[in-house]
C-alpha cells in the first residue's frame, strides 16, 4: 500500500466531548434509572450510526436525538426529562483524543474531512496547530457525509489517487462505506471496541502506523 495522504475525520476520531457520557449518565440517574457506561455509548453509537447530524446542530436536533435514545434505552421519555438531558449533555467542550497527539509525526500530508460548521478549521488549529493541509468542511462545501460528492470533491483537491490515500474515521456508514466506493484505504477507529468483527477496525490510532509501509 502505497500511501501517500492521510485523511480524518474529525468528531469522534480527532475530537470528542469526554464529559458527556458520565453526564448523561448522572442525568439519568437522577431521574431514577441506572446504566452502565457501556450501555449507554453503545446505544448512542448505534443510533449515531443511522441519525444524520446537521452541520449546525440546535435544541429541536437534540430533543429529537435524544428521544429516540431514551426509547433505545427502554425509557419513555417526557419534555422534564428531555429537557433536562438537553441543558446538562448538550454542547460540552471539545477535547482531543489522546491517541492524537503523534499527528505531527505523520511523514505524509494530513487533511479532514468532516460534517460540522465553518468553525472547525479554528478548532482544529486550537488543538493540533496548522498540522493539516486540507479542511474539507460539509457546511462550507454544501455537501456532507456520507455524500459521494463530498469525497470525490475532496480527493479532486488533494490531487493524489483515492487508493494512495489513507482515510480514518469512526462511523461504518458516514466513513469507512463512501470511502470504499470511491477507492481509499480506510480505517475505523472504534476504541470502545464495538466493531470487533470489521476488517477496517484499530482500536488507537497509533495503529494506523501500520498500514503507512513508508
Amino acid at each position: 500500500m502505497d500511501i501517500q495522504y492521510v485523511l480524518f475525520d474529525v468528531a469522534g476520531t480527532l475530537l470528542h466531548k469526554p464529559e458527556f457520557y458520565k453526564t448523561l449518565q448522572k442525568v439519568l440517574n437522577d431521574c431514577g434509572y441506572d446504566f452502565e457506561l457501556e450501555e449507554l455509548k453503545l446505544k448512542h453509537k448505534i443510533l449515531s450510526e443511522v441519525i444524520h447530524f446537521p452541520d449546525r446542530t440546535n435544541k429541536d436536533f437534540y430533543q429529537e436525538f435524544n428521544r429516540e435514545l431514551l426509547f433505545s434505552l427502554g425509557i419513555v421519555p417526557d419534555e422534564k426529562m428531555l429537557d433536562e438531558v438537553f441543558s446538562k449533555c448538550s454542547y460540552l467542550p471539545w477535547e482531543q483524543c489522546k491517541d492524537a497527539d503523534f499527528l505531527s509525526s505523520i511523514p505524509v500530508p494530513m487533511g479532514v474531512l468532516s460534517n460540522f460548521n465553518s468553525t472547525l478549521k479554528e478548532k482544529l488549529n486550537g488543538f493540533f496547530g496548522p498540522v493539516f493541509k486540507d479542511v474539507f468542511v460539509s457546511e462550507e462545501l454544501g455537501v456532507s457525509k456520507p455524500d459521494l460528492e463530498f469525497y470525490k470533491r475532496a480527493v479532486e483537491k488533494i490531487n493524489i489517487k483515492a487508493e494512495n490515500i489513507l482515510y480514518i474515521g469512526d462511523s461504518l456508514k458516514l466513513d469507512i462505506e463512501p470511502a470504499l466506493k470511491i477507492g481509499m484505504k480506510p480505517l475505523l477507529i472504534d476504541r470502545e471496541g464495538f466493531f470487533k468483527k470489521s476488517d477496517y477496525q484499530i482500536e488507537n490510532l497509533n495503529q494506523l502506523f501500520n498500514y503507512l509501509h513508508l
